[in-house]
């Protein structure tokens, strides 16, 4: 279940159950988390493989294990809202309606890429689909989230901001500002804590006392929930409800939503700060698996529907590569675009 930490007051979000009843979403909804779940994780393994291929260079982090968490974001939340997140990003994209060819574009460093080849694994951008970027900078996201969401009420609309970081972010002190200040200005934003366990390496047992994390909100009085993040249907469900909670101005919620990446926290981790029968034991809880068996216990779609969905998957990574691998390189003066400036701005002499 997932489970509230404040005291029990006015107005506060309930908490939600971690595990849906059956067939508590629609057909087409389950059909849906699949498909799209599906397809972040056959693209993920499929950069995985590029990456060792040496196809493109730079960090990658991926996402493989962590598809519930933003699949059931994604679809708890409404088409204006805006998100940002930290640098494993891969996935965020897809959720939100990006063709993932333009995210393996941007891999590649090529002009078709999210944010024109020019960001990288760490940088995916996407103005239409609200996507305000993946960032590199651990924790940078977590004060302009609340920027975002803070422009958002000043422009009077009912936007929520879905700012997310990880359970090592949570450690930086920008973190403390940016609660004290978004409760205090009632901010449209959902705090999200991608709390796969582990910073780069190392447990949360080795960075705080506090370890359960959903404890963090707690000083501000921010409504905080820790949420099953290898259950779609707990992700949505809370994500639904605490929307309820920030559109109706009462401010910001904690998400502590528990979840677990299958790989190293970059291509170059040799991950021996776990085990391999810890890895294993979350493998059981296989979000994707999950919402593979309520369709086919169900029966929302038969075996031959789901070999369908699949191929249509395989298709998708396939024309991602392809056009990744087809699009034009950039050309060097392109380094000189897309470069922010502000004309005749004080004491800047034009060379």
């Amino acid at each position: 279940m997932a489970t509230s930490t404040t005291a029990k007051k006015k107005n506060t979000p309930k908490a939600t159950t971690a595990k849906a009843s059956k067939l508590k979403f629609s057909k087409e909804q389950y059909l849906k988390w699949y498909e799209d779940m599906l397809v972040m994780r056959k693209v993920e393994e499929k950069v995985g493989a590029l990456y060792i291929q040496q196809k493109f260079g730079g960090f990658c982090h991926l996402y493989i294990g962590q598809e519930a968490l933003v699949a059931g974001t994604a679809s708890g939340c409404k088409k204006d809202d805006k998100h940002i997140t930290a640098y494993r990003d891969h996935a965020h994209p897809i959720a939100l309606g990006v063709h993932p060819k333009y995210m393996v574009a941007e891999l590649y460093g090529k002009r078709t890429g999210m944010s024109k080849g020019k960001g990288g694994s760490m940088h995916m951008f996407h103005k239409e689909a609200n996507l305000m970027g993946g960032h590199g900078i651990v924790g940078a996201q977590i004060p302009m989230g609340a920027g975002i969401a803070f422009a958002e009420k000043y422009n009077g609309t009912k936007n929520v901001t879905f700012c997310s970081f990880g359970d090592g972010a949570a450690r930086q002190g920008a973190l403390h500002e940016t609660f004290n200040m978004a409760m205090l200005w009632k901010l449209p934003v959902v705090f999200i804590i991608e709390n796969n366990n582990y910073a780069m390496g190392t447990s949360i047992e080795r960075t705080t006392n506090v370890t359960d994390m959903s404890k963090m909100g707690l000083s501000y009085d921010m409504p905080s929930f820790a949420v099953d993040g290898m259950s779609v249907e707990a992700v949505h469900e809370a994500i639904e409800d605490a929307c309820k909670h920030v559109r109706a101005g009462k401010g910001p919620v904690l998400l502590d939503i528990r979840t677990y990446r299958y790989k190293g926290h970059s291509m170059s981790d040799p991950q021996k700060y776990r085990t391999k029968d810890e890895v294993e034991a979350y493998k059981n809880q296989d979000p994707i698996e999950k919402v593979l068996k309520t369709i086919l216990d169900n029966k929302l779609a038969t075996e031959k529907q789901i070999e369908t969905i699949n191929k249509k998957v395989k298709d998708i990574v396939e024309e991602s590569v392809k056009f990744a691998e087809e699009s034009e390189e950039l050309e060097g003066y392109e380094l000189y675009e897309d470069v922010y400036k502000e004309p005749n701005y004080p004491f800047i002499k034009e060379y």
